[in-house]
């Protein structure tokens, strides 16, 4: 699964700019950087099981240690 997350997030970076202008094309921009943003934010999750239930645990230390 998070192996798809990061396939789905490389794929949302190399995305092609559709023929579009204006607001539209500013729309489309920001849209992608927020997917490429989610899909690579699973993608790096480190994936567990618990009881059923499926836990991601995500790093969002700036990593300088606090």
């Amino acid at each position: 699964m998070l192996a798809r997350f990061r396939e789905r997030a490389e794929a949302v970076r190399s995305r092609n700019m559709p023929p579009i202008g204006g607001e539209e094309r500013q729309r489309f921009i920001d849209q992608a950087q927020a997917d490429f943003m989610d899909f690579a934010i699973i993608g790096d999750a480190e994936a567990t099981m618990e009881d059923g239930v499926l836990i991601l645990r995500v790093d969002l230390s700036d990593g300088e240690g606090d």
